[in-house]
C-alpha cells in the first residue's frame, strides 16, 4: 500500500524540506545523505546514488587493504540507496524533516552482497520458505553523561560523570532528574516519530539505560532498534548530554548489550511453545538451538566486531562467555523461556552493544535454520551457572582474532549468509585487529585511547 502513496502530498502535508536516507554501514554506523524533498520525490522508484568507497574504508576513514574487494565493488563507482517505503517518518528533531530507510543495491537494482539489512531479509526469506513467521523485541543498552558530546571530546572520553549519579545499581528510580528527564525525552520523541517502545529502566552501571522494544517481525524490530539509537543521540545533544553504545567504555564498570528476544510461529501458533509440558522447550525451540550453538563459533564476529567488544567478555559479569543454553538461565548465551504461548522464545544474549544488529541476528536465524532443516538435538541445556568453563562446555572465542578464524573455518554459516558477505566481512575484520595493533591499541589496557576514539562516538 506504502508504495502507491502520494508521496508529493505527503511532503506537502508535512512541510518537507529535507528527506535523511538511512543506512548503516557493515561496521553498524548510522550512515546516509540529506536530500532535498524534490530529490527525495524523484528517487522514490529509483533510489540515489551512494559511493561504494563507504566499504572501502574504516572507523577511522583510512582505506582497508589486504583482502579481495569482490566482483561488486568497482573503482569508487556508485552504488544505489533504494527507499523501503514502509519506513517514511516525520522526524521531529528537525522543521520540515522526514527519514526513510534504505537498502544498498546495485546499478541492477539486485541487493549488494554486503548490504547487511538486505542480509536479515534474506533469512526471513528462508524462514518463511519453511513455513515460519518470526517475532523478535530488542533490549538497547547505552550509558549516557553529564557532558556534551564537545566536553567529551575535550577529555578524550576519559573521567566522564556518568548521568544520574555515580553508583552503579539496577532499577533504581531515586536517579537524579535529569537521568528522568532524558529518557523522558526520548520516549516523547519515539512517540512523536510514531516508534513504538514499552519500557525502560535503569541499568546495571551508573549512567546505563535499557531501552525495550516490543515484539514485531526482525526487519522492523532491527530498524526501529537503530531509530531508537539515533534518537537517543539527538535527544542527548539537545540536552547537552553524550551518549555512548560501546560495549565497554569503561574497565570498571559492566558493559552494554544488544539482546534479542525470538519466537517462531508456525500457521500463527508459538512453535516454540510445549503445549503438552509448557515448562519444556519444544522440538522446533530445540532445534533451532542445536543450529544456533554448532554454529555459534563462527558467529560471534557479527556479535562482537570490535576489539572492544571482548572486553565485555569477563566471568561472572553479566555476558554470557560460553557455548551453552539453558531453560531461563540468563548465565548461558541462550536462554530459553518456555511458559504459556505467549511468552515462550530464545533469548540470545550475545550481541554487544556496538554490533551491526542485522548481521547478528541474520546469523542467529542462519544458524536457527540449519538446525531446523538437520533436526539436530541440542547439547544437554545447562542448569548451573554457565561461567568459568563449566565440564563439557566450550568458551565463546575470546579474541577477535580468534573469532575471525572460527568463521573462517566455518562452512555451514557461511553457505547460509553467502561467500560474498562472509569473506568481505573476515577482511574488515583482520584490518580491524590489525589496525589496532599497530595503531597504538593495548591488548593488556583495561580500555585503551585508541578504543576510545574509534567507538565511543560511531558504534
Amino acid at each position: 500500500m506504502s508504495e502507491q502513496r502520494d508521496w508529493r502530498a505527503w511532503a506537502e502535508e508535512n512541510g518537507i524540506r529535507s528527506v535523511r536516507a538511512e543506512t548503516i554501514s557493515l561496521d553498524g554506523v548510522a550512515s546516509g545523505k540529506y536530500l532535498s524533498a524534490r530529490k527525495f520525490l524523484s528517487g522514490m522508484a529509483s533510489g540515489w546514488s551512494f559511493c561504494d568507497v563507504a566499504f572501502g574504508v574504516d572507523l577511522s576513514n583510512e582505506p582497508q587493504l589486504g583482502f579481495d574487494f569482490g566482483a561488486w565493488r568497482g573503482e569508487m563507482g556508485d552504488v544505489f540507496l533504494r527507499p523501503d517505503p514502509d519506513t517514511v517518518i516525520v522526524d521531529p528533531s528537525l522543521p520540515g524533516l522526514g527519514a526513510v530507510i534504505c537498502d544498498l543495491v546495485d546499478r541492477d537494482g539486485s541487493p549488494l552482497p554486503v548490504c547487511a539489512r538486505s542480509a536479515l531479509r534474506e533469512q526471513v526469506g528462508r524462514l518463511a520458505r519453511a513455513g515460519y513467521t518470526a517475532r523478535a523485541a530488542i533490549e538497547v543498552e547505552a550509558t549516557v553523561f553529564e557532558e556534551s558530546l564537545q566536553e567529551a571530546r575535550a577529555k578524550r572520553y576519559r573521567d566522564l560523570h556518568p548521568l544520574g549519579g555515580g553508583a552503579g545499581a539496577l532499577y533504581v528510580l531515586g536517579r537524579t532528574g535529569d537521568f528522568t528527564a532524558f529518557m523522558d525525552g526520548v520516549s516523547r520523541r519515539l512517540d512523536e516519530t510514531g516508534i513504538p517502545w514499552e519500557g525502560w529502566c535503569d541499568e546495571s552501571a551508573a549512567g546505563q539505560i535499557e531501552f525495550n522494544i516490543p515484539p514485531m517481525d526482525p526487519l522492523r524490530a532491527t530498524d526501529t532498534y537503530n531509530r531508537v539509537k539515533l534518537v537517543m543521540r539527538q535527544v542527548a545533544s539537545e540536552q547537552g548530554h553524550s551518549v555512548t553504545f560501546m560495549a565497554k567504555w569503561s574497565p570498571d564498570l559492566f558493559g552494554q548489550g544488544a539482546h534479542i528476544n525470538l519466537s517462531l510461529l508456525r500457521e500463527g501458533v508459538n512453535a516454540f511453545h510445549h503445549a503438552d509440558d509448557p515448562a519444556r522447550p519444544s522440538r522446533t525451540m530445540r532445534h533451532f538451538v542445536a543450529g544456533a550453538l554448532d554454529t555459534m563459533a563462527a558467529a560471534t564476529t557479527f556479535s562482537f566486531p570490535t576489539v572492544n567488544s571482548y572486553r565485555r567478555i569477563q566471568e561472572l559479569n553479566g555476558p554470557p562467555t560460553t557455548v551453552t543454553w539453558g531453560v531461563e538461565n540468563k548465565t548461558t548465551a541462550i536462554r530459553a523461556i518456555c511458559r504459556d504461548a505467549g511468552q515462550s522464545r530464545l533469548e540470545y544474549r550475545v550481541p554487544s552493544a556496538d554490533a551491526n544488529l542485522y548481521l547478528a541476528f541474520a546469523a542467529f536465524l542462519a544458524g536457527g535454520l540449519i538446525g531446523l532443516e538437520r533436526g539436530n538435538e541440542p547439547r544437554p541445556a545447562l542448569d548451573v551457572m554457565a561461567w568459568s568453563l563449566p565440564d563439557g562446555t566450550d568458551p565463546i572465542p575470546p579474541t577477535l582474532s580468534r573469532a575471525t578464524d572460527a568463521l573462517a573455518r566455518d562452512t555451514d554459516l557461511t553457505g547460509a549468509l553467502g561467500t560474498d558477505l562472509v569473506d568481505y566481512w573476515i577482511g574488515t575484520r583482520r584490518w580491524e585487529w590489525l589496525t589496532f595493533h599497530t595503531g597504538g591499541g593495548d591488548p593488556d589496557e583495561g580500555v585503551s585511547d585508541w578504543e576510545l576514539r574509534r567507538y565511543f562516538e560511531l558504534v
